[in-house]
């Protein structure tokens, strides 16, 4: 049988009369709701200075990292300190063009960004709703004014930006008719050709280090860029720019260097197992340094190094082709006689990308034994390594590591 009575009995005690409990309950709902009421008001306070306090601790923090950063000038990629709020310095007219635009647009998103967060901490804080508000502010639909006027300042602001890209766009496209050099630079996997067609030189890199590329300063240099296999790109950041380098396309570009000295250059498009090793240098100097540059490169390129001679009478003379880039050589397997002077007979059969031949832990010194030169697509070139101890060892090309074979001395 349910108890009807119960709920009656819990609420108002038989020793205290209804009449005398009313005034009690009301006052306790009252204290109640102001308690309430405080304890929201200052939560709401609370929370807002928390988070007023941590956006500027953000803000502080992100402002105070970013300015540590130094300009880095040094020549190996990714060993120099990152930038702060402003790029690596260019040494470019390009460079320094594209800097100028950076500024530009620095200098608009900070004052919007300044105008647009003040104006939500502002509205945040000074229009919450607080403690005893209980009707809505006066509310403004619709005012022609400030829509005329957040139409204005983007309108503008966008305007500004386009005519400084556009202005920026076309002096770092300018080509001029008579450049004082040109070089045409083709990338392929994993390394960089510099060719000065009217000097005559050709210069291919190898290993990390890849080829130096040599520029006198305040004068134009044309620069085309070739690919011979897949898509790289050709970056200098210290000339703050950048442009890809595409098979079966020429790309083409000025640059005016103002600034000597050696800054390092990269590819920097994902361009296989090899793209982190495709390294270069710039070099700028002045045209008397220029000069005697060419003229050093030109007498080394007609010298042949001493593992390029011919090898001593009776020298055991090992045959081995390379493939491609994935075929790696043909065949992979070779023998060498012990303690014995020996040379290598390489025959490029890529028609269109350079390889070499160099062998893991070879120098007495237990380094690496580099080949001095390539052998070009289509080429041969021989080589004669020091004499081995007997074991297996791995060769390789240094241009391409994932060429590999075995080398079995006995």
């Amino acid at each position: 049988m349910p108890l009807v009575g119960l709920p009656s009995l819990v609420r108002k005690p038989v020793s205290e009369p209804a009449s005398a409990s009313r005034p009690i309950r009301r006052h306790a709902r009252l204290i109640a709701a102001v308690v309430s009421r405080l304890a929201v008001a200052l939560r709401v306070r609370t929370l807002s200075m928390r988070a007023l306090g941590l956006f500027a601790l953000v803000a502080l923090t992100t402002f105070l990292v970013a300015c540590s950063g130094n300009l880095p000038k040094g020549n190996e990629p990714g060993s120099e300190p990152g930038p702060g709020v402003v790029p690596v310095a260019p040494v470019s007219q390009s460079g320094t063009a594209t800097m100028n635009l950076y500024l530009l647009t620095l200098v608009i998103a900070v004052i919007v960004f300044v105008i647009v967060e003040g104006l939500l901490l502002l509205i945040t804080l000074r229009f919450r709703r607080k403690a005893g508000d209980e009707t809505l502010p006066k509310q403004t639909h619709g005012s022609n004014p400030l829509e005329i006027l957040w139409t204005i300042i983007p309108a503008v602001t966008v305007t500004a930006l386009f005519i400084g890209a556009f202005i920026t766009l076309n002096e770092e496209e300018a080509q001029a008719a008579t450049p004082n050099l040109t070089i045409d630079v083709t990338g392929f996997q994993w390394q960089w050709t510099f060719e000065y067609p009217d000097q005559g030189l050709k210069l291919t890199g190898s290993g990390r280090e890849g080829p130096v590329m040599g520029l006198p300063v305040n004068e134009t240099v044309h620069i085309r860029l070739h690919a011979a296999d897949v898509i790289h790109s050709f970056y200098v950041p210290q000339f703050l720019y950048k442009k890809d380098v595409v098979p079966g396309r020429t790309n083409e570009f000025d640059v005016v260097v103002q600034q000597a000295g050696t800054f390092a250059g990269q590819c920097a498009e994902f361009c296989g197992i090899g793209h982190a090793d495709m390294h270069f240098t710039v070099q700028a100097m002045e045209r008397s340094d220029f000069d005697n540059w060419v003229t050093q490169q030109q007498q080394h390129a007609s010298a042949p190094p001493a593992s390029q001679a011919a090898p001593p009478p009776g020298a055991q003379t090992v045959q081995v082709s390379s493939v491609s880039v994935t075929a790696g050589f043909s065949p992979n397997s070779l023998t060498a006689a012990a303690n014995q002077p020996w040379s290598v007979q390489m025959t490029n059969q890529d028609p269109a990308v350079p390889h070499n031949f160099s062998i893991h832990k070879a120098n007495p010194d237990g380094s690496d034994w580099l080949a001095p030169v390539n052998a070009d697509g289509g080429g041969t070139a021989t080589y004669n390594p020091p004499p081995l101890a007997a074991g297996d060892y791995q060769f390789f090309c240094s241009l391409h590591p994932n060429m590999v074979g075995t080398l079995h001395v006995q």
